[in-house]
């Protein structure tokens, strides 16, 4: 491992809760192209498939953020278990019900409930951020190495899921994703040292929110375009692999495009780069726009394949300088809500894309469901673009009720280094 990533492991428990957090975040790659693929096997109906991936994304949308916002007053721990059980508990009611065919409201009803999954991505980088907020540098290493952390998840995630349900039996993909669920999130919350301290909150502060901070409200919009975008491209690809006859090369070619995205977040966190955060974070996701233009021009896997390389490797510098400019424009007392509406508006994106990529695919064939991906990246650059200004205004601190006494005036600069 280079240097810069070797030390940050230097201090005490960061090994323990990364582990932990790798098993706990591979259920976000393996959950839903789990249950589109358990669909589509058992079935045959690819809408039916995305729109029940699609109310699992927006139920996780609109829980997500009430559950992190409870763990940044109560702790990782105390919530975390109980939401974690709730989730898995509806996973399988999900798997036994389309084991025996139940009607298809049954299996809307428990993929509503299954959105109360933790984001355990959030939680790790919590941590991180706790025990580097004062050394930019490290934690400029930190959110890269999270970052190859999620592109290892879903080089893995989908190889598992869509392996297990197309050679063992259609449920056993969502079924190990839930496990892993379970088991990461008690690894996870069982390491009290590293857990960041809650901040208890008065009447006022409950009621307000970390996205009314504007460059927040910004990101996370941006990322609903981006969400379609990977919701369009896991529902597009399995289809299209599908149409040339190998389905199972989906799980392959998914885990080629998160390999790209994971080379290029490994040689990002080695990079010491100065200057503004803000024009990075555009250039970024207009590369991503651009990229997915050459996928509606693939007629056979292997260019395709190519294709979704070059993509991913806009992906995790992305995702790392947004992270950095979360940290400069969320309060610390609501930083784990702040971190969770990224994924939140991912999870909107991921939805709507691949509720819509269904329809598509099944009026118009699978190729044309990258015509959804182009748009969305074309709706991302747009939303970035009209944003910018937002993101570049000084965060402004809320006192001492709702940051636990530490105002976020000053940390645009701080954050100005990060990435």
């Amino acid at each position: 491992m280079p240097s810069p990533y070797r030390a940050i492991f230097a201090s005490h428990g960061t090994k323990g809760f990364s582990a932990a957090g790798l098993i706990g975040r591979l259920p976000i790659s393996m959950v839903g192209v789990g249950i589109l693929t358990m669909i589509s096997e058992i079935t045959g109906r690819y809408a039916m498939a995305s729109a029940l991936t699609g109310t699992l994304a927006l139920a996780a949308a609109v829980v997500g953020p009430q559950v992190s916002r409870l763990v940044d007053q109560y702790g990782q721990r105390r919530v975390l278990r109980p939401a974690t059980l709730i989730s898995v508990a509806a996973v399988s009611g999900l798997l036994v019900a389309a084991a025996n065919g139940w009607p298809d409201w049954t299996l809307f009803v428990f993929a509503a409930v299954a959105g109360c999954v933790p984001s355990v991505g959030s939680m790790v980088r919590a941590r991180w951020t706790v025990i580097y907020r004062d050394s930019p540098r490290e934690l400029h290493t930190a959110y890269s190495f999270e970052s190859v952390v999620d592109e290892v998840c879903f080089i893995f995630g989908p190889i598992i899921a869509i392996g297990l349900s197309t050679t063992w039996f259609p449920e056993a993909g969502p079924l190990i994703a839930a496990v892993c669920l379970l088991v990461g999130v008690w690894l996870l919350t069982a390491q009290r040292s590293t857990e960041p301290e809650p901040h208890p909150r008065d009447a006022h502060a409950r009621r307000t929110s970390a996205l009314r901070s504007p460059g927040l409200q910004v990101l996370t919009a941006t990322f609903v375009a981006t969400g379609a975008i990977f919701g369009s491209i896991d529902v597009s690809t399995l289809a299209f692999a599908e149409e040339q006859g190998h389905k199972s090369a989906a799980s392959l070619i998914l885990a080629i495009w998160a390999f790209g995205s994971c080379i290029a977040g490994i040689v990002f966190g080695l990079l010491h780069l100065k200057g503004r955060t803000e024009p990075r974070w555009v250039l970024g996701i207009c590369a991503m726009a651009v990229s997915m233009i050459p996928l509606l021009l693939a007629g056979n896997l292997p260019f395709l394949a190519v294709a979704l390389f070059v993509s991913g490797l806009a992906i995790a510098p992305t995702m790392i300088t947004t992270m950095a400019l979360i940290e400069a424009h969320v309060p610390r007392a609501k930083l784990t809500e702040g971190m969770t509406w990224i994924s939140t508006g991912l999870a909107v994106g991921v939805a709507v894309g691949s509720s819509v990529t269904g329809l598509v695919i099944d009026a118009a064939g699978a190729r044309s469901g990258y015509v959804v991906s182009i748009s969305a990246g074309a709706t991302a650059a747009a939303v970035a673009f009209a944003g910018y200004r937002r993101l570049t205004r000084p965060a402004q601190g809320e006192g001492p009720s709702s940051d636990g006494g530490h105002s976020t005036d000053g940390r645009e600069e701080r954050a100005g280094h990060v990435a």
